[in-house]
């Protein structure tokens, strides 16, 4: 039975699709539209071939416009939807799909910009993928309590709302948009394991100290000029801050999980506050101003499992030129094997 709280005509005026605009995305890797497609005569034929008992349904790069003309009601054991890289611009339709079976639904690449209350219809899900689209609010997905991987990537958000239902959530990614803070919505989703936040317009990390599951944090391509913030995601594992402001390394006493730091095309002029972090394999620190080996050998020479650095762009490259791999061996120690993406040791 319909829930009768799930409106089809719930739109938002802040939803509108911007005028003067090609629906092309800004990031990388995905699939310029067709701007005048040669549109398939009836949708319907591309799900006819399907059986009615199918479980997983793949209609990609199809210029599917309208999921009603799929006739999507007729697969009541669907587990799993795919239509990436289509030209769909309203979710409504979804109200057809089983909502006792269905898990995983693909919307990566079309032209969305508003979500429908019908979305929360579909409590089993625990993959949902968004991102691509032009949606400017995060909402109509709060009843979804079973989400473990949400992706809005390239989308146009501004703010990091409507998620403290979500508690099962582990993974969620929202790089590409318009975030300028991280807002204290993240507070209510300790499960997280990863948040990846890159190329927005966030200038302070703040907001995470309940998420003490956290392994991996992606802010690359942001606005920060400090680390902190951190101090409570005691299992964190791989921290990428590239394409930053910040100026030191600081404020990583109490993440001593960390495998991975990466710190590329940042204004650090220094080492420090490396040490201790005796499980890093992987420092990434290209693009810098760092010019001192004794502070390569005093931070990063001592730790046993160090497997690969990158310094290139720096001054310790760019004035030794030809000395400099063998100089950062000596500083480094014989588990190093791999320097700048070149193997040093086999």
């Amino acid at each position: 039975m319909q829930d009768s709280a799930l409106s089809d005509t719930d739109e938002d005026p802040e939803d509108e699709a911007e005028t003067g605009e090609t629906g092309a995305v800004e990031y990388p890797g995905t699939v310029v539209p067709d701007l005048h497609p040669d549109q398939i005569a009836s949708d319907f034929d591309l799900a006819r071939e399907y059986p009615d008992d199918t479980e997983y349904i793949d209609l990609i790069h199809l210029k599917i416009q309208s999921l009603e003309d799929l006739n999507l009601g007729r697969f009541p054991k669907l587990e799993a939807l795919c239509l990436r890289q289509n030209l769909i611009e309203s979710v409504g339709g979804v109200r057809d799909l089983p909502v006792d079976t269905l898990e995983e639904l693909d919307f990566y690449d079309n032209r969305i910009n508003h979500l429908s209350s019908q979305l929360n219809r579909l409590v089993r899900l625990k993959n949902l993928d968004l991102s691509f689209n032009k949606i400017k609010n995060i909402k109509n997905i709060d009843r979804l309590v079973g989400l473990e991987n949400l992706y809005f990537v390239q989308n146009k958000i501004s703010e990091i709302k409507n998620l403290r239902t979500l508690k099962s959530l582990k993974n969620l990614e929202l790089g590409g948009n318009r975030l300028a803070a991280i807002l204290p919505e993240m507070l209510h989703l300790p499960s997280i394991e990863q948040l990846w936040l890159g190329k927005n317009k966030i200038a302070r990390l703040e907001n995470l100290d309940n998420l003490a599951c956290l392994r991996v944090l992606s802010i690359q391509s942001n606005r920060l000029t400090r680390i902190e913030g951190l101090d409570k995601l005691v299992n964190l594992e791989e921290l990428y801050l590239s394409h930053n402001g910040i100026e030191r390394i600081e404020n990583l006493e109490h993440n001593a999980n960390l495998t991975v730091l990466d710190v590329t095309s940042n204004r650090l002029t220094h080492l420090s506050g490396l040490a201790h972090l005796k499980k890093l394999t992987d420092f990434w620190c290209s693009y810098n101003q760092i010019s001192s080996f004794n502070e390569i050998t005093e931070q990063l020479g001592l730790l046993p499992d160090l497997d690969t650095v990158y310094f290139e762009g720096n001054p310790v490259q760019l004035t030794n030129p030809t000395a400099y791999r063998r100089k950062l061996r000596l500083c480094l120690g014989d588990s190093l094997a791999k320097i700048d993406a070149t193997y040093v040791r086999t």
